[in-house]
């Protein structure tokens, strides 16, 4: 998770929008929105400070996990630019009667949660957040922990296995790969939520967290939960595809957006509405079986210009310690090391010329004052997946804003054989649909308005 504070980032503030009618026409919606500064005073360098710090440690344990381990919903998704966390926000409408919570979209994390009070337990209430009344909810239905569900299905979920009565309700202890962690108990929970047709609908009887306790960075101090979206039986992901057939997509803002700007985050048919005009639309294999539950693509390369770059194939390789994964919680773009060198070295190269600064305290090694920079003299970063499909990101995306006037390559050395990650910011202003069924992954270019 799972989250990565302040800067360039933060996924998500969803509106619910509606919509429901057939499966065959309607597509389930939530807004998208990224948001990134609150914080009283920052230094120049506070969010890429805590992008890296946030970033790092999720990754350290996404490498450690995986080496161990037709219409639909339209949800809004934007930044957390404005919001002093690194991730994408999106609002989920949870409960009978429905109350809106604003919840960080995270395609690592497995559980979707609330801040919650139950039977005494939880906040009265919480600064600039909501606290789900799970007992004012006629729809609130706890997993009891002696139940199978609790003990054997929930144990991946950190289900706890103390049961010291019949009653007593199934406990979760979650921790995050970024060292948040949030407590509470399971439960069964109606959401309503908008339809790309402009109804609204309700699914009944999702997995759901009732959080008493939680502690993390930016992203914990200012949403009131998580949309967990990783490939789980148990996830939202698993409901919604169900439901509404087996893919989603999102189109990320750019990071440094502010609230009112958003896009969406769908479930099922995507709308042509949020592609650019005649969009270089490119599907690749989405690996759902090698690195669960992340969502993994199979990268061969990486070029700059028309120069391959000499990169080692074991480093894309999963039965080597490799693999890579998209991951919409982590900020920067992680490479192993052999890929990482290799990359850095091929654009410094283009950027002779433009003074180096290392701002003090930043753990990041290559940035630049950029004032009168040209994005045109550097030269096409481009992503080689298997079979031949390429992805082009956006030089801002790699040549990333880390302060007024002053650049960083967005990149973050793996060392060792370690998981690549591509962030949220590589992955912004593209299209993105996840197809769960035909196990693919396609996107294209979008300015997300």
């Amino acid at each position: 998770m799972k989250t990565t504070t302040t800067m360039l980032l933060c996924l998500i503030t969803m509106l619910l929008i509606a919509s429901a009618h057939s499966k065959e026409e309607t597509a389930m919606r939530l807004d998208m929105k990224h948001r990134d500064s609150l914080s009283p005073n920052p230094s120049p360098y506070h969010r890429i400070e805590d992008i890296m710090g946030m970033d790092q440690k999720r990754h350290n344990v996404i490498s450690q996990k995986i080496k161990t381990t037709k219409g639909g919903v339209k949800m809004s998704l934007g930044s957390g630019f404005d919001y002093g966390a690194a991730q994408y926000f999106s609002e989920i409408m949870v409960g009978t009667p429905a109350k809106r919570f604003r919840v960080v979209v995270d395609t690592g994390s497995e559980l979707t949660w609330v801040n919650c009070r139950f039977h005494g337990q939880g906040p009265e209430k919480l600064e600039n957040r909501h606290v789900f009344r799970a007992e004012n909810s006629s729809s609130f239905r706890k997993v009891g922990c002696m139940t199978k569900t609790c003990s054997e299905d929930l144990a991946k979920l950190f289900s706890i296995a103390i049961c010291p009565t019949p009653r007593t309700p199934c406990a979760y202890d979650y921790r995050y790969v970024d060292g948040s962690s949030a407590q509470g108990v399971f439960a069964k929970e109606t959401f309503t939520l908008g339809l790309t047709n402009g109804s609204v609908t309700s699914i009944r009887g999702l997995l759901i967290g009732c959080s008493s306790n939680s502690e993390g960075g930016a992203s914990f101090r200012e949403t009131d939960g998580i949309l967990g979206l990783a490939l789980s039986d148990y996830s939202f992901t698993a409901k919604a595809t169900n439901i509404f057939g087996g893919k989603f997509s999102y189109c990320l803002v750019d990071h440094t957006s502010h609230k009112n700007v958003s896009n969406y985050l769908i479930f099922g048919s995507t709308p042509s509405s949020t592609t650019t005009k005649a969009p270089a639309r490119r599907t690749t294999r989405l690996d759902l079986s090698i690195l669960p539950p992340f969502y993994a693509v199979n990268i061969v390369g990486i070029s700059i210009g028309e120069e391959m770059l000499n990169i080692p194939p074991q480093v894309w390789g999963v039965k080597k310690g490799g693999g890579t994964i998209l991951d919409s919680g982590s900020s920067l773009t992680f490479l192993a090391e052999a890929a990482y060198k290799a990359v850095v070295t091929g654009l410094q190269r283009h950027l002779v010329g433009v003074k180096r600064i290392k701002p003090e305290g930043l753990p990041i090694e290559f940035c630049y004052y950029t004032t009168k920079f040209d994005d045109r003299k550097l030269p096409q970063l481009t992503f080689h997946f298997k079979g031949g499909t390429r992805f082009a990101p956006y030089r801002r995306s790699y040549l990333i804003n880390a302060a007024p006037g002053i650049r960083c390559l967005g990149f973050v050395e793996a060392k060792g054989e370690a998981t690549n990650v591509i962030g949220n910011i590589m992955q912004q202003n593209h299209l993105w649909e996840f197809d769960i069924a035909a196990s693919t992954l396609s996107f294209s270019p979008s300015t997300c308005l």
